[in-house]
């Protein structure tokens, strides 16, 4: 056989391995771009897929920005040991590339002669390069003792035909001899390949991402609009995510007790902040009536301005029945003492003040209502007095003395079924919703915010081994906001000390989830929460030791 043939087959042999072999390596490379979510690995992939098919010592990837401009997105040098931008955490400083100066297309720089042209430009030597500006890469060099030769310059180019990056690859290298050569026109297929891919990956990332934000800011205007729905919960979807998300990254970094082998994922800490938001947008339903009953008589209006109107116009008749019986005796010639009389009178009309000054203060409500009060309130029911028709009436009618007993708080039971239904509406709304994978689990931890590890919770009334440990944490956030919570109509905030003796209390009780009331002091969350939201009076001496139901 002719040695010739012999050796023409075998290079031949070789160009075709290398060729696959490249082939082959592409092919890895796009289906890495098409599932890496993070944006920053993305452009390395991108910029190092490019390095290696090319060999090329130096790249550069920009991102097209809002602004005209070429921004530095990753920059890499082997030679030199430069990495910066992408996961490195190194930023570049380097100012971004203008596309345009004064109006006037920047065809002089070659990374914006390729975006405003949409064209490849490959340049074997830019120091004999004509038409570019090139004196920036000449400072480079001299500052570094480098030497940029080849250029190869690709646009990324999207579906809608936008240049929406750019790949700049720099010194290509013979495999062999690691000489900087010209890249060639198989590595400039290959470069403009990969391009084509990674603006695919690029675009469809952003279309998540702009999904991903739609998205967030949807479900952020829904807690919005909850929260100024009423001016008493103001705040409430908004502070209970952070609380939550705050538990999320305790539970996860923590090393030691019942939850050390938990470890949330990524998209399970999203799954958890997207429920945050949700866990009350059920209110939605809810009469703003009942959200923002602020006192005990409060309907659409309070109705403790009507009592008020009765006492007065029982005080009124008294002194009133006292003048005529007065000027009816001195019409008669009468000489009576009426000193009695009078001191009587105003003992009665001292009486009435302080029955309406202690109704009053029963119609704010408050944290607890004796018997004795309550008893009081009936008493003063049996008084009557006459209305504007001239009807003797009881002083308060059966309605009126059921909420001003009200024993907690300004809710009646049936009031606090209607606010409880809130929870049901969640989950109805939320099962409606085609969560993607990575959020089915959402309905179930934001309608599971107010059951209870006993099982006495509602609306399902689940035990804790029936609850994930995500609603569990839900439920100890909004249980922490609703008693720091500046802004009910009932309460003032409490201070740390007092919410978490409650919440030790609750604990205690089977209520919420102990392994997380632990986590939650030991790390000291509330504390960190606190710093944040609570006003610096809220934030008083905590002593672990006198926290029912803790141990340090």
């Amino acid at each position: 056989m002719d040695p010739q043939i012999s050796i023409t087959a075998k290079d031949d042999d070789d160009v075709a391995d290398h060729f696959l072999r490249h082939i082959e390596r592409l092919n890895d490379i796009g289906i890495a771009l098409s599932s890496e979510p993070n944006l920053n690995r993305l452009l390395e992939i991108i910029l190092m897929g490019a390095k290696e098919l090319t060999n090329a010592d130096a790249g550069t990837m920009y991102s097209v920005t809002e602004r005209q401009t070429l921004k530095f997105e990753i920059l890499r040098t082997d030679s030199l040991g430069i990495a910066m931008g992408g996961t490195t955490g190194i930023p570049i400083n380097f100012p971004e590339l203008p596309l345009y100066k004064d109006g006037v297309p920047n065809l002089q720089m070659i990374a914006a002669f390729s975006t405003l042209k949409q064209t490849t430009v490959n340049i074997p030597d830019a120091y004999e390069a004509e038409g570019f500006d090139f004196s920036g890469t000449r400072a480079f060099d001299k500052r570094t003792h480098y030497r940029s030769k080849s250029f190869l310059t690709v646009p990324l180019k999207n579906h809608e035909n936008e240049i929406i990056g750019v790949l700049q690859l720099i010194n290509a290298k013979d495999a062999k001899t690691q000489e900087i050569i010209t890249f060639s026109k198989e590595y400039q297929k290959l470069a403009e390949s990969l391009a084509s891919q990674a603006a695919i990956a690029l675009t469809n990332q952003k279309l998540i991402s702009d999904l991903k934000a739609l998205f967030e800011s949807f479900i952020q205007a829904i807690a919005s609009a909850i929260d100024d729905k009423s001016p008493y919960t103001g705040g409430h979807c908004h502070r209970v995510p952070v609380l939550a998300e705050m538990l999320g990254r305790a539970v996860s970094d923590s090393q030691e007790g019942a939850l050390k082998d938990i470890n949330f994922s990524d998209d399970e800490m999203y799954e958890l902040k997207i429920a945050s938001w949700l866990h009350d947008c059920g209110k939605v339903v809810t009469p703003t009536e009942v959200v923002d009953k602020g006192t005990k008589l409060e309907s659409i209006f309070d109705r403790i301005h009507l009592v008020d109107t009765r006492f007065e116009v029982l005080k009124r008749d008294l002194e009133i029945s006292f003048l005529k019986k007065k000027m009816a005796s001195l019409e008669a010639g009468e000489k009576l003492d009426f000193t009695s009389q009078e001191m009587a009178l105003q003992q009665e009309l001292q009486q009435i003040d302080a029955d309406r000054k202690f109704v009053r203060e029963a119609n704010i409500g408050g944290e607890f209502m004796s018997s004795q009060y309550q008893d009081r309130i009936h008493a003063i029911a049996k008084r009557r007095w006459i209305d504007s028709d001239g009807l003797e009436k009881t002083f308060l009618t059966d309605n009126e003395v059921y909420n001003l007993n009200i024993p907690k708080g300004t809710i009646t039971p049936e009031e606090r079924e209607i606010i409880n239904n809130h929870v049901v509406a969640t989950i109805k709304m939320l099962d409606a919703i085609p969560f993607p994978k990575h959020l089915k689990r959402v309905p179930e931890i934001a309608g599971g915010h107010h059951e209870q590890m006993n099982g006495k919770g509602y609306p399902k009334g689940l035990t804790g081994e029936k609850m994930s440990i995500q609603a569990r944490m839900v439920a100890i956030a909004d249980v922490f906001e609703a008693l720091t919570a500046r802004d009910r109509p009932y309460k003032k905030g409490k201070p740390l000390s007092a919410s978490l003796q409650i919440l030790g209390f609750m604990k205690k009780d089977g209520h919420i989830d102990p392994d997380l009331f632990k986590l939650f002091i030991d790390k000291k969350i509330y504390l960190d929460y606190a710093q944040e939201y609570l006003a610096p009076e809220q934030i008083d001496p905590v002593y672990l030791e006198k926290i029912p139901g803790y141990t340090p």
